[in-house]
């Protein structure tokens, strides 16, 4: 009786780790900013990203450095925090290559997978979840000339 007892009581320990460490996964998983710079001119002295502009719409003179691109994936933060992570990113890596701009040529958002599953085994157990999203921005480093 007491074995058994015994028994649960690491079975109820395994199962505690395995969730603690599939939360720590998820976690480390949806708190990356990942991103890309592909140089496409020459490059300047590398500048402070609080420099860095966002614009829509090209400004009047500006020489095109690269591309950068970023993205997250959307599970803890709330959409505007996760969108705005994602645009420091590209800030920081088109800074890194002297850009003083970002020319934003897409922003959005898709489904990427569902998070859940079930493990079996002498401690078998499973989590649940839902989809979560990818918040992607692209967009060409530039030099502004005149805006």
């Amino acid at each position: 009786m007491v074995r058994i007892i015994k028994l649960q009581i690491v079975e109820q320990v395994v199962r505690v780790f395995y969730v603690i460490t599939l939360i720590l996964l998820f976690t480390v998983l949806y708190g990356c900013v990942t991103g890309s710079t592909i140089i496409a001119g020459s490059t300047r002295p590398a500048i402070n990203p609080s420099e860095v502009k966002i614009y829509l719409d090209p400004p009047t003179k500006y020489e095109t450095l690269g591309l950068v691109e970023a993205s997250l994936l959307n599970g803890w933060y709330k959409r505007q925090k996760t969108q705005d992570k994602v645009i420091n990113k590209l800030k920081y890596d088109a800074a890194k290559i002297g850009a003083n701009g970002v020319l934003l040529i897409t922003s959005g958002d898709k489904t990427v997978g569902f998070s859940g599953g079930y493990f079996q085994g002498i401690f078998g157990g499973g989590f649940s979840g839902s989809a979560y999203e990818k918040v992607i921005a692209k967009g060409k480093a530039i030099y502004v000339i005149q805006e």
